[in-house]
Formats: C-alpha cells, sequence, structure tokens
C-alpha cells in the first residue's frame, strides 16, 4: 500500500506539472478541468454543501462467484463487484465550458469515498478498498466499481443434509458515519446474478436485498445498514450416489439374513458385515459434517439403518437357537402350534417338501411309551421246551422294547423338526417385517430428493 501510494503521488504530481502542449485537444481539456476540480479540493470531508445534509449513496452487488463454503468454519467466500454511487457536491462542472466534456475517470483515492464495509467479515485481514478508477460526472455524481473477495459469517443448518438449504446474508454499512450523515440504500430489490458462475456444489436460488436502520448500544443515532441474503441448496446428487445409495443397498441388504438358510453358518456373519459396512460409512459422513446440535438427516438414516441390523442380527441368533434345540428340547407349547405353526404358517405359505401351501401338517401327539400287554414280564427259572409259551412272550417283550425306543426317537425327532419349522416360520416372518422397514426408511430420505 506504501509503494502503490507513492506511485499514485509521484503520477499526481506529474500530471499537474505536465505542460498542455504535450497533450491533444481533449486531452489539454479534460487536464485543464482536473486542475480546476482539484485545485482546492480535500477527500478527507464529507462532500455536502450543508454540514446538516444527509449524504445518500446507492449500493448495487453483483454475484461472480462461489469460491468456497466452509460448513465446520462456517464461513462463506465469495467474489463480488460491489457499486457504490454518490454525488459530490464540490466536483461540478459545466460541459459547454469544456468543449463539452461531461465525465472523466480519475483513481478512487482522489475523492471522498463512503466508509462502508461489510459488517459480518470474517476475515482477520483489515478492510480495505480496492484502488480502481472512478466515473465523475458533471453533475457530481460519483461511480466507483470495485471487485472484492469476502469472507462472511453464515450459520450453516446442516439438519436436512444433503437437501439442505442454506440462507446467508452479507451486511454493508458505514462503519462511523451515523444515519443523520450517510444514508445507504440498495439499488433495486436484489443482487445481480447475471454474471455468475455456476457452482458445482450449491444452487442459487436469488439474493435479495433489504434495508434495515438500527441503533446500538455505543451510539444514539441510528445506522442504516443493507443486508444481501444469499439463498443456497446443497446440489445432492454426488452425496445421494457416494453416501446415501451404498446406505440404502446395504439396509436392503441386511434383512436377507432372515432368508439364508440356518445350516448354512452365514447368518450371523451377513449382519455383522453389513454392520460394520454401516459404521465405516458413517465415520466417512462425520469427518465431512461440522459439528453441530442438530443431528443430520442422513445421519439419522444411518442410525435408524444401524439399529435395525442390531436387532435383526439379534433375533437371527434367537432364531438360530431355536433352530438348534436338540432332541432334549421341550415340545412346541400348544398356543405356539396352534398360533405360529398354523395360522402364521399358513399366512406365510411355509410348509414342509411335497406339502401343498396354505394347509399345514396337523400337530401330532407324541406317543407314550407302551409295555407288553399284561405287563408281565418274562418268566422266571429256565424253560427248556423248545414251542414254550414263556420264549414267545419274551420274544414280545423285546419287540415292544424296540417298538417304544423307535417311538421316543421319533417323537424326538418330531419335536426338533417342529422347532426347526417354527425357526423357519419366525425367519420368514421377521423377513417381512425388516425388509419392509428397509424400505420405507429409504424411501422416505430418497423422495427428499425429488
Amino acid at each position: 500500500m506504501g509503494l502503490r501510494s507513492h506511485h499514485l503521488s509521484l503520477g499526481l504530481l506529474l500530471l499537474f506539472l505536465l505542460p498542455a502542449e504535450c497533450l491533444g485537444a481533449e486531452g489539454r481539456l479534460a487536464l485543464k478541468l482536473f486542475r480546476d476540480l482539484f485545485a482546492n479540493y480535500t477527500s478527507a470531508l464529507r462532500p455536502v454543501a450543508d454540514t446538516d445534509q444527509t449524504l445518500n449513496v446507492t449500493l448495487e452487488v453483483t454475484l461472480s462467484q462461489i469460491i468456497d463454503m466452509d460448513e465446520r468454519n462456517q464461513v462463506l467466500t465469495l467474489y463480488l463487484w460491489i457499486r457504490q454511487e454518490w454525488t459530490d457536491a464540490y466536483l461540478r462542472w459545466d460541459p459547454n465550458a469544456y468543449g463539452g466534456l461531461d465525465a472523466i475517470r480519475i483513481p478512487s483515492s482522489l475523492v471522498w469515498r463512503p466508509d462502508i464495509v461489510l459488517y459480518n467479515k470474517a476475515d482477520a485481514q483489515p478492510p480495505g478498498s480496492a484502488s480502481t478508477n472512478v466515473v465523475l460526472r458533471h453533475d457530481g455524481a460519483v461511480r466507483w466499481d470495485a471487485p472484492a473477495i469476502t469472507r462472511s459469517s453464515c450459520r450453516v443448518d446442516v439438519a436436512a443434509f444433503p437437501f439442505d438449504a442454506q440462507h446467508c446474508g452479507l451486511t454493508f454499512g458505514s462503519w462511523t458515519h451515523g444515519g443523520h450523515q450517510l444514508d445507504v440504500r440498495p439499488r433495486g430489490a436484489a443482487a445481480s446474478l447475471a454474471d455468475f458462475v455456476e457452482n458445482v456444489e450449491w444452487r442459487v436460488l436469488g439474493m435479495p436485498a433489504r434495508r434495515r436502520v438500527l441503533t446500538y448500544g455505543c451510539c444514539s443515532e441510528p445506522y442504516p445498514d443493507v443486508t444481501f441474503t444469499l439463498l443456497l441448496r446443497r446440489r445432492a446428487a454426488a452425496y445421494v450416489c457416494n453416501l446415501l445409495l451404498p446406505c440404502v443397498l446395504i439396509s436392503l441388504l441386511a434383512p436377507l439374513a432372515f432368508h439364508l438358510p440356518a445350516d448354512s453358518g452365514e447368518k450371523v456373519s451377513l449382519g455383522v458385515t453389513v454392520l460394520l459396512a454401516l459404521t465405516v460409512f458413517q465415520l466417512l459422513l462425520a469427518e465431512s459434517m461440522p459439528p453441530a446440535e442438530s443431528v443430520p438427516l442422513i445421519g439419522k438414516y444411518y442410525m435408524a439403518t444401524m439399529t435395525m441390523v442390531t436387532f435383526s442380527t439379534a433375533l437371527t441368533i434367537l432364531i438360530m437357537n431355536l433352530h438348534y434345540g436338540g432332541p432334549s428340547a421341550r415340545p412346541v407349547p400348544a398356543w405356539a402350534r396352534a398360533l405360529l405353526l398354523g395360522h402364521l404358517a399358513r399366512g406365510l405359505c411355509v410348509r414342509e417338501r411335497g406339502e401343498p401351501c396354505g394347509q399345514s401338517r396337523p400337530p401330532e401327539l407324541s406317543p407314550s411309551p407302551q409295555s407288553p400287554e399284561g405287563g408281565a414280564g418274562p418268566p422266571a427259572g429256565p424253560c427248556h421246551e423248545p414251542r414254550c409259551l414263556c420264549r414267545q412272550e419274551a420274544l414280545l417283550h423285546h419287540v415292544a422294547t424296540i417298538a417304544n425306543t423307535f417311538h421316543s426317537h421319533r417323537a424326538a425327532q418330531r419335536c426338533h423338526e417342529d422347532w426347526k419349522r417354527l425357526a423357519r416360520v419366525m425367519d420368514r416372518f421377521f423377513l417381512g417385517i425388516f425388509f419392509s422397514m428397509a424400505l420405507v426408511m429409504s424411501l422416505l430420505v430418497l423422495v427428499q430428493a425429488l
């Protein structure tokens, strides 16, 4: 800044000392006008004829580019074109006296400039003015166009991430002049978006302007300001493809653990694998999200899906316990046999091989051990007759013992088959329940993208 001011002062000195003969006719008129205007002019005082008069400044903002939106630090970086217009009472001339010259362009440091700054600035650098030229018209109207890269604070609400919309305000106002000395007003109802360069992550919905007059605790006079509110909506396509769709597919895969045969040995492994995959995606999401009180929508979906997978894995373990009950298991209770193996099995079409759908096997009662007729045991004492009746009774007793053993084994096997069938019924039931839950949750999240 010091070197630039030195060069500018040197240029002005040369301009004052430059002989008029070295310039053309138009250049000589411009030089004469410049010397006449700035002979007794000072840029340190507010350019009004009456000190009690309010100087009106018109502010116009053109949004050129969104450089960065730092959600973690809640800082918005923009590239703006800022135009300020006001009337300088000491910079007026008659165009006829200067060959019809009605406008000149001079360095902005030569004239008085309003100290309009960005109130919600989030930059450590002190506010500075761009060293661009101003356009000075014969009636005293001054137009100052200057580019600016602004870093402003913006409260980012990620509750609906990645389908969120943000409202970021940029408040401009005078830093030292009150409303009785300088009044700032916007030109038009909104900032211009004619030269805006499209952003890959954010879609700009508009940038309306609003003028406010506030009274601060430090000062008694009012201070007007102009707030441009940038309306943004996130482009969610990349987040849907990279974060949401994998979670949706994994959540639809998790209920299929109920469809795996229990003898495969992979039912619990599938649930644990799905839970680990969801945990990895949850960690990736947490790294890109700023710390906030509200949980993002996609974070809620991840937690709901992880909870569902956890419950499905726990139920899978209980169902496998029913399946592998073993011969020592007690018979299926009567209410479970009637409700689950009867009505629910027919509704879910769980049947044995060769059994038509909609019909269930009638419950069989476990046969009670039978004893040989008469209850008499083998005759005591030897018998030497080959066709003696006692030998036939002994044979019948052994046959009855073998039959009772077979019936007991058959009853235990039938009890084990009943528990296996009950496990299949529970698998089919929870498959429908959890698959419906995963589908409904996924549709509720994906419908936000439409």
